[in-house]
């Protein structure tokens, strides 16, 4: 803790000094003796500052008034000889913590109104870091799950979200990275706009730079009419670009220069297009190989790594393969209008006693196959197929 002392009288000032170190010593106590030296330093961020009413070159009501207006969240006690009704009121009406009579002990009340602060300033503290660590899963309803795997997941996607910091989401095939893409737009400021989804891998590679950029009339062969890329489309809003691993070298560096200037332009024309975009990746390569092997630009994949969220595998998440298993095979019933069902214990155990290669993408496709194989509303065992099992039939 630091605490401004402003008082011009030095003795009386020395004594509040010595007294509050005695009962807190572990706080740092810095003297002025007029307002105008207290103002020029409130840039060292005092935690509390005492003031005496009467100062040489302004009174204590108009010294607080300009340090609210530096920062109104300092807690200031004013110290004064006058206990006018009038003149105290007007203390607490401007913003003062508490208003202290120069009396008899006067100086243990100023200790006792700094460990009142003291005390309040360090439960605050606490409430904001125990509120860093709630998570809001009405926010996430479509991420399920309570591993502490997919908590950490959730976490990350909370820290991020409300910023406007590229996103690189890493993860094997099948861990729901679209999932969390589509969490970082719609709980952003952005969520009004668009979120436009590029699947780098899906595109032909001839038309990926038209697809993204977007192409004037006449700007190649097949260019009849003028048309919008996706970063244009998503101008506003968010652009997902999945797969971004598999772009290629001579895309990368028109990639770059949109994360770095956020601004693009058409094929076909020179007018620059101002962009304000949230750009959140994902891939489940290993892109630091990647650049190893001198398939992908380093200073692409820094600047992608604005901030990293790693997906962990199914088989990494514990229970969450049973709460998944049933959220599916709930949704999938619902949908197919069929009556619910349950899944049976020895069922649940095949579930539990398979590694997942192909990640929750994998156990939906395996409980939508049981829900259909399934007798007398419960799937049991033999119902739970997984694809090698299948192929071998």
């Amino acid at each position: 803790m630091k605490i401004f002392l402003i008082d011009d009288e030095l003795i009386f000032a020395q004594v509040m000094k010595n007294l509050i170190l005695k009962h807190i010593p572990d706080i740092e106590i810095i003297q002025f003796t007029s307002a105008k030296d207290a103002l020029n330093n409130l840039h060292m961020h005092p935690d509390i500052i005492s003031v005496d009413y009467n100062l040489p070159d302004t009174n204590g009501l108009e010294l607080m008034g300009k340090i609210k207006t530096y920062n109104e969240s300092i807690p200031v006690i004013i110290m004064s000889g006058q206990d006018e009704l009038e003149v105290v009121v007007s203390a607490y009406k401007g913003g003062a913590y508490d208003y202290i009579i120069k009396k008899e002990n006067c100086v243990i009340d100023l200790v006792n109104s700094i460990k009142n602060i003291m005390s309040s300033l360090y439960f605050k503290k606490e409430y904001e870091k125990l509120r860093e660590q709630i998570i809001d899963r009405n926010k996430y309803s479509r991420i399920i799950g309570n591993s502490p795997a997919i908590l950490q997941t959730l976490k990350w996607i909370q820290k991020v979200e409300n910023t406007n910091m590229t996103v690189l989401i890493t993860g094997e095939s099948g861990t729901g990275k679209e999932l969390v893409a589509k969490a970082l737009h719609y709980n952003s400021s952005r969520k009004a706009k668009r979120f436009v989804t590029v699947n780098m891998a899906a595109i032909p590679e001839e038309l990926i730079e038209s697809e993204l950029f977007g192409h004037e009339k006449g700007a190649f062969t097949d260019a009849g009419e003028m048309r919008i890329g996706k970063f244009e489309e998503a101008n506003g809003g968010s652009i997902f670009l999945d797969e971004i691993g598999e772009m290629k070298l001579d895309l990368q560096s028109r990639l770059l220069r949109v994360l770095e200037m956020r601004e693009v332009s058409r094929l076909g024309s020179n007018k620059i297009i101002k962009l304000d975009i949230r750009i959140i990746a994902a891939t489940n390569k290993d892109l630091l190989q990647e650049v190893k092997a001198g398939r992908f630009r380093q200073d692409l994949f820094y600047r992608l790594q604005g901030f990293l969220i790693q997906l962990p595998a199914l088989n990494k998440r514990d229970d969450d393969v049973i709460l998944l298993a049933k959220h599916f095979l709930k949704e999938f019933c619902v949908n197919n209008r069929m009556d619910q069902l349950i899944i049976t214990k020895e069922a649940i155990k095949a579930l539990l006693d398979y590694s997942w290669p192909g990640n929750v993408r994998e156990l939906k496709s395996v409980i939508e196959r049981a829900a259909l194989l399934a007798d007398q509303n419960e799937i049991r065992a033999e119902d739970i197929q997984f694809a090698a099992s299948i192929f071998m039939q």
